[in-house]
């Protein structure tokens, strides 16, 4: 039995709200990872509804408001570090080159860039920051963001849907990625875990 095949059998066995949450969750975390392939757990999602356990609704909302949030999560991230945080480090996989390609994009072409965020794969995570860098009205970014996200999981849910009937094509690929995406939400999941027994802890303390 592939990994994907198990996995299949674990969402059978739980209860629908925990795997629109589950389906959230990952979302948020592709978003958030840009090292994560983009949409996977979104087509993934998708093929669910396709073999009739989950419904269309429910998967369109949970993926697409995992995507604005951690669109948002990255925008909030870029005005609370700045500028200067980004272009020093230039991380790998928030690179500064693609943090001043997205500020060249936002001075040619204002908020129409995140409008079409979803749609520049690649860059998305750079856009996010960029924008937050940018002191881009949170309000229409929020607006813009949510209209972005809802039209290009549309697409993709509509598309995955369609492989319902091509699984076999496609399952044993998505096995090896489904792994490292698990592994990836499980890793975020314990490092929230500790940070809140942190602050809690460290909350303790200052009351004593």
């Amino acid at each position: 039995m592939t990994y994907t095949e198990t996995f299949l059998n674990f969402l059978h066995s739980v209860p629908d709200p925990l795997a629109y949450l589950f389906l959230g969750l990952s979302s948020f975390v592709e978003n958030v990872f840009p090292p994560i392939p983009g949409d996977t757990i979104t087509a993934f999602g998708a093929f669910l509804v396709g073999i009739g356990k989950l419904s269309f609704v429910g998967v369109y909302a949970s993926t697409t408001l995992g995507s604005i949030g951690g669109f948002l999560s990255l925008f909030k991230i870029g005005g609370w570090l700045g500028r200067h945080f980004f272009l020093t480090n230039d991380y790998r996989f928030f690179k500064a080159s693609a943090i001043l390609k997205a500020e060249q994009w936002f001075e040619k072409y204002g908020y129409f860039v995140i409008g079409m965020n979803r749609f520049l794969p690649g860059v998305r995570s750079a856009v996010a920051l960029a924008g937050g860098i940018c002191r881009l009205n949170g309000y229409w970014v929020a607006i813009l963001a949510f209209i972005s996200s809802a039209m290009w999981n549309l697409i993709w849910i509509l598309s995955g849907y369609l492989l319902g009937s091509n699984w076999p094509v496609v399952e044993s690929r998505l096995s090896a990625i489904l792994l490292k995406f698990n592994t990836a939400v499980v890793v975020v999941l314990a490092v929230f875990i500790l940070f809140a027994v942190w602050r809690h802890r460290r909350g303790r303390k200052k009351m004593e």
